[in-house]
């Protein structure tokens, strides 16, 4: 049943991201020129977020991609449900966008809904992205540690508001207790 109410938390994002919601009365969203998916897999701790409603409470979020085969990546999204709280987690998959570099991909928690998943912005190094959605309904701030500088969040934040996001509404991610278990 937690893994059911998990992979429901995802729903509103995918429908955001599907144009159901909202954004039609923004520009074209702008992602990174390209991605390298091999580098791009692995570990990143949500920084902090725009979330979807029912992500609202978590901490310690982090999203582990793996490729599956050509175009197509595995995604598990865990987090802590109150400070707590057992560890929930929800997969799926994201499937490359063609001709989009690998920056834009569709990822899909429930069959046969797949929602938006656009890189908006990458470190060159792959220490950070940013990941949103056309509508401007949700972002995430990913790092590859759980922390982050201020300097670099807000510089990111920056981006975001640039790009039409409400960062008025984001909230940062507790990683307390990802950092006592590493």
């Amino acid at each position: 049943m937690a893994k059911l109410l998990a992979l429901a938390a995802f729903l509103p994002a995918l429908a955001a991201g599907c144009g159901v919601l909202g954004g039609a009365d923004h520009p074209p969203l702008d992602t990174v020129a390209s991605v390298d998916l091999e580098r791009y897999a692995g570990r990143w701790y949500e920084i902090a977020s725009l979330p979807v409603r029912q992500q609202r409470g978590c901490s310690c979020t982090t999203a582990e991609y793996s490729l599956v085969e050509e175009g197509v990546i595995r995604v598990v999204n865990t987090c802590r449900r109150g400070p707590q709280g057992e560890f929930d987690s929800a997969e799926g998959k994201a499937f490359v966008v063609p001709e989009s570099n690998n920056a834009k991909l569709r990822v899909q928690f429930f069959w046969p809904f797949r929602g938006d998943y656009w890189v908006l912005q990458l470190a060159a190094d792959y220490s950070y992205a940013v990941v949103g959605v056309p509508s401007r309904e949700y972002f995430w701030i990913l790092s590859r540690t759980p922390s982050m500088d201020e300097a670099t969040l807000q510089t990111l934040t920056r981006r975001l508001q640039e790009q039409g996001f409400d960062t008025t509404k984001m909230q940062r991610t507790d990683h307390t207790c990802t950092e006592q278990n590493l």
